[in-house]
Order: structure tokens, then sequence, then C-alpha cells
């Protein structure tokens, strides 16, 4: 079947969208389409140059008979940062809060549509970075993790505080919750993680960081690499912070139950970028 150019130039974007970071040879595509590779180069040419103007992404060319292309998931400062504005807006809503100094974050958490522009966002931050998966706590950093996989193309992995007889075999950690000093335990099933994996670390919410830490120790157990940690939401006043290097989108700088108020503002994100 032949297409025509703008058949192609639709469905070659739909398929970069769907396989982000996944290299993508001239040859597949002149296959695809039936059309010459010189014709496939000119329509790469118009979607890279597309996707830059309107911040959707970064079209990657890779010289060479092994060659060819690769989307990579972008987002540019000014959108990053109206976002992020906009979550903030979200978050300082007093019925937000609940007893104890609590914050309602499920139904932000809930909301697909924003999950994956926070996903996009982290995903832009490490699109440079070699990931080979994205790991999380069950259960509230779960839809952040899924949305940040999406854009990476790859795995999630999900660490429980207990284990289920689904999970096959699995590693065990004690560690000390940051926050309550508490010590609780870790489980992660063997099969889900390759040794030496690259593990992207995602979470909703991190206080003194004794959740992140636990899980940079379970890494240990695989002999994983840590190759960054990103956090919606940081707490301010944590006495002692037990993870330094980590970048994060909104930071909780004060709770009055009383008076109902909840303060925050941008957090690390555009200070880790630079």
């Amino acid at each position: 079947m032949k297409f025509r150019r703008s058949e192609r130039l639709i469905d070659m974007t739909n398929y970069l969208l769907e396989h982000p970071r996944q290299l993508v040879s001239l040859s597949y595509f002149s296959e695809r389409y039936g059309s010459a590779k010189s014709s496939i180069s000119e329509d790469l040419a118009i979607i890279k140059e597309t996707f830059e103007d309107r911040g959707i992404g970064i079209l990657q060319t890779l010289p060479g008979a092994a060659g060819g292309v690769k989307y990579h998931a972008k987002v540019n400062e000014e959108e990053a940062k109206a976002f992020i504005e906009e979550l903030c807006q979200l978050i300082v809503k007093p019925d937000r809060l609940l007893p104890g100094g609590y914050l309602y974050m499920t139904d932000i958490l809930g909301d697909t549509a924003l999950v994956q522009r926070v996903g996009k966002i982290f995903a832009s931050a490490f699109a440079d970075t070699n990931i080979d998966v994205v790991m999380t706590v069950a259960t509230k950093g779960i839809p952040l993790a899924y949305a940040v996989a999406s854009f990476l193309n790859v795995p999630v992995v999900m660490v429980r505080r207990d284990s289920k007889v689904t999970e096959g075999s699995t590693v065990s950690i004690n560690y000390v919750s940051g926050s309550s000093k508490r010590i609780q335990t870790m489980v992660l099933s063997k099969r889900s993680l390759e040794q030496g994996s690259n593990v992207l670390i995602v979470d909703d919410f991190m206080k003194a960081g004794g959740t992140v830490n636990g899980m940079i120790s379970l890494l240990d157990e695989f002999n994983a690499t840590v190759a960054g940690i990103a956090v919606l939401i940081e707490a301010e006043e944590a006495e002692e912070r037990l993870v330094d290097d980590y970048l994060s989108l909104v930071k909780l700088s004060g709770v009055d139950v009383k008076e109902k108020k909840i303060s925050v503002e941008i957090g690390n994100y555009f200070d880790k970028k630079r």
C-alpha cells in the first residue's frame, strides 16, 4: 500500500510518540510506507522541526548503517514553570487539609491528564540519563511511576510493604522511617529487577527521605545503580534529610491547620536542571 505524504507524516508521528527512546531505522519506515529513504528523511526533518518548535520533544538522528531516529520527550522551561505553578495552586486549596496536617492528594494522583504531564516533565529531566526501569513504593507513587515510565519506554518495578505469594521469591530489608523513626520493611520480587539495572526512583511525597533511602538500600541487594530520584512534593521542614540528590516539582513550606493554610513554592526542578 502506497501512502501519501500527509498520511506518512501522521502515522510516523504517532509511531514515534508511542515508542519514545526507541531507535527506529529509516529502513523500517521505508518498508512500512513503501517509500524511498530520501522521502522518509525529508518527512523526519519536518517532524523534527515541528516537535522542537511546538515543545513536543526532540528527534535525535543517529547516522550510519545501524542508525536511525529516536524520539525523546522534552518540556521547555517556560511550559514546565507554568505547569508547576498551576500544580502549586491546586495543592494550596484549604479543603485539601486533613486532620493531623496531612494533605489529600488522591484527586491529583487520580487525574490522568495531570499525572501524564508530571510524567513528561520528569522524563524530560532524565531524557539523557541511562535508565532501565522506574521504581516506586506502593501505593500512591504508582500512577506517577507509570506516567514517567511511559515517556521513558521502560518497565515499572513496585516495592511493597509485605510479600505476596504471587511475587515468588523476594528480597526484603528493614529500614528506619525518616519522619517517625520506626523500623519498617520493604519487599521486592527477585524476578522484577535484573542485577546491575539503572533505576529511576519516583515517589509522590518525601519528608525526611526514609522511604526513598530504603529503596536505595534495597537496590544495593540487586547491585543496581540509582540513576535518579524524582518526587512530586518535598517537605521543607525536615529535621534531617536522608537523601540529598533528588528532583522535586513542589516544596511544601508550611501547613497551618488552625488557619487552614497551606504554603508551597516551586521545588528544586529548575535548580537541578541548570
